[in-house]
C-alpha cells in the first residue's frame, strides 16, 4: 500500500454563463483565512505496508485470508497549535468489499474482475504534546464527532483528549497506524501467475 501525503485548499468556481438577466443583483461572498502556521506529516517506512510473497495454496479456499497484522508511526508536527483532521481517500475504492469502512487491495492484473481483498486501518497509542489521545470521526464535515479508532475512507479522523467531545488543537502528535490486510477467498481468484496486492491510499491533512 502506498501512502502520499498532501496539503490543498480548494476553490470554488462559480459559472454564471446564463443569458437570462435579472432586474436585481445578488452577492457573492469570498472567504477563507490565510494562517502563518502550518503542519507537515510523516509516515515510518515511506508509507509503505510489503507482505512480501504469499504462496497461493496457503490462502484459504473458501474464505478470507487474514495476513499478519503490520503498523506504521505517524508524526505530525506543527509550526504553532492547529486544528487538523486527517481524511483517508481510497484509490483503489472500486475493489472495496466495503467502501465505507476498508480500503480496496485492487483487482487481479490477469483477470480485472476479480478484487484481490481489502485492509482496515485504526489509530492507535496516540499522543500529542505529550498527552495522551483518542481519536474522532466524523462523516458530516464536522458537525458531531464519535470517538472510534477505524479509519474509515471518506470520514474525517481528529484528536481530542479522552472524554472530551471535540478535536483539539495540537501542535506534535504521533500515533501509530494499524493495518489488517485480508485477501478474498482463493476460490474467487485466478491464481496461475504472480498477482501484486495493488492498494493505494491518499492520507489527507486537512485544517479545521
Amino acid at each position: 500500500m502506498n501512502k502520499h501525503l498532501r496539503l490543498f485548499a480548494t476553490l470554488l468556481l462559480l459559472n454564471t454563463g446564463s443569458t437570462v438577466f435579472a432586474d436585481t443583483a445578488t452577492d457573492m461572498t469570498v472567504s477563507g483565512l490565510v494562517t502563518p502556521s502550518s503542519c507537515t506529516a510523516t509516515l515510518s517506512g515511506n508509507g509503505v505496508i510489503d507482505h512480501g510473497k504469499i504462496a497461493a495454496h496457503g490462502l484459504n479456499p473458501g474464505t478470507p485470508t487474514a495476513l499478519p497484522t503490520q503498523w506504521l508511526d505517524l508524526e505530525i508536527h506543527c509550526t504553532a497549535p492547529m486544528l487538523f483532521a486527517l481524511v483517508g481517500i481510497d484509490d483503489r475504492a472500486d475493489s472495496s468489499p466495503a467502501p465505507g469502512t476498508a480500503f480496496g487491495l485492487g483487482k487481479n492484473t490477469h483477470a480485472p474482475d476479480e478484487h484481490l481483498g481489502s485492509v482496515s486501518l485504526a489509530f492507535e497509542n496516540a499522543l500529542a504534546d505529550t498527552q495522551p489521545m483518542q481519536s474522532m470521526a466524523s462523516t458530516n464535515q464536522g458537525a458531531t464527532w464519535t470517538a472510534q479508532e477505524a479509519i474509515h475512507p471518506r470520514a474525517l479522523m481528529a484528536f481530542s483528549r479522552p472524554g472530551r467531545p471535540l478535536p483539539e488543537h495540537i501542535v506534535e502528535l504521533n500515533t501509530r497506524i494499524r493495518a489488517n490486510t485480508v485477501i478474498n477467498p482463493a476460490h474467487r481468484l485466478t491464481l496461475k501467475h504472480e498477482v501484486p496486492l495493488d492498494g493505494s491510499l491518499v492520507l489527507d491533512l486537512r485544517y479545521l
